[in-house]
């Protein structure tokens, strides 16, 4: 039988709509209760509203910057919420004609002033490019799940979904601290230290419902976290269940620096964004 993550260890996933946003109703389709979860059909499931596919497996992903270093110095940030289908492969721009480069002005029109000041501190660019980055994100990523499409809405106005895909990565990042859960068991940023692999993966593990994340290495030092999960019903309302990774890591399994976000390193050397594909080699990822 599947796990399902209790409220207590993993935060509320399973949001109401008017939880979700302060002030707005979502009208997303209502679904079936006995929709199967994502990625674990037994039979075929016709791609509708309430069903993530191809991209049933989601991904909450965070960074730690350190050079040059953003966000706050006790705190990992938001990198964003990827479809993936199934199998670490994963769809990409699905849909240019909802892309967009005004995500301040969707979230300001909105109403989600809120949400626009928690993404200023907690999911930077670390180059200082907020706006291209969120839009990257959203345009790479957020189009390509089926279940916000502005057809599965009963009551749509434009760019709705844009903002709903913003906040609901915003909450997912909410209920997985993973500097506190680190530091919880005793890692904590430290330029002389180096940690196991296995004791980096259990420490998260313990805010993922039992479930080790991904985690990256960039030149030795932990950098990223994947943490993966197949949703019951539609990407905004459904139910989130944490899962195992879909790739291999990406670190060693020893010798791991955790960097201090204060520390000044060699300008030579930037940090790189990286997302494994199926094959397992790295490439570039913005």
């Amino acid at each position: 039988m599947p796990f399902v993550p209790s409220l207590s260890a993993m935060g509320i996933f399973a949001l109401s709509a008017m939880q979700l946003t302060a002030g707005a109703v979502l009208h997303l389709e209502s679904c079936p209760a006995n929709i199967p979860f994502s990625c674990q059909n037994t039979t075929a499931v016709a791609d509708s509203c309430c069903f993530n596919s191809p991209g049933g497996a989601l991904l909450l992903t965070q960074f730690w910057d350190t050079d040059p270093p953003s966000g706050p110095t006790n705190s990992w940030t938001l990198h964003g919420l990827w479809p993936d289908n199934c199998d670490g492969s994963y769809g990409q721009f699905c849909d240019k004609s909802r892309e967009f480069s005004n995500i301040t002005a969707i979230l300001q029109d909105q109403g989600r002033t809120r949400l626009l000041s928690y993404m200023k501190k907690y999911w930077p660019d670390y180059q200082g490019n907020d706006e291209e980055f969120w839009a990257h994100e959203w345009n790479k990523h957020g189009t390509c799940i089926n279940t916000i499409t502005p057809s599965c809405y009963e009551d749509y106005t434009p760019q709705k979904e844009v903002g709903d895909y913003l906040e609901k990565a915003v909450t997912l990042f909410k209920g997985l601290d993973s500097y506190k859960a680190l530091a919880k068991a005793g890692i904590t940023p430290n330029s002389s230290k180096t940690y196991e692999r296995s004791e980096i993966e259990s420490a998260l593990a313990r805010i993922h419902g039992g479930h080790k994340p991904y985690i990256g290495c960039n030149h030795g030092a932990l950098n990223e976290i994947w943490y993966f999960f197949n949703v019951k019903g539609n990407a905004i309302t459904g139910k989130y269940q944490a899962v195992d990774p879909l790739t291999s890591p990406g670190c060693p399994s020893s010798g791991i620096k955790y960097l201090s976000k204060l520390r000044k390193h060699n300008a030579s050397t930037p940090a790189l964004r990286f997302r494994r594909d199926k094959a397992n080699q790295s490439v570039r990822l913005w």
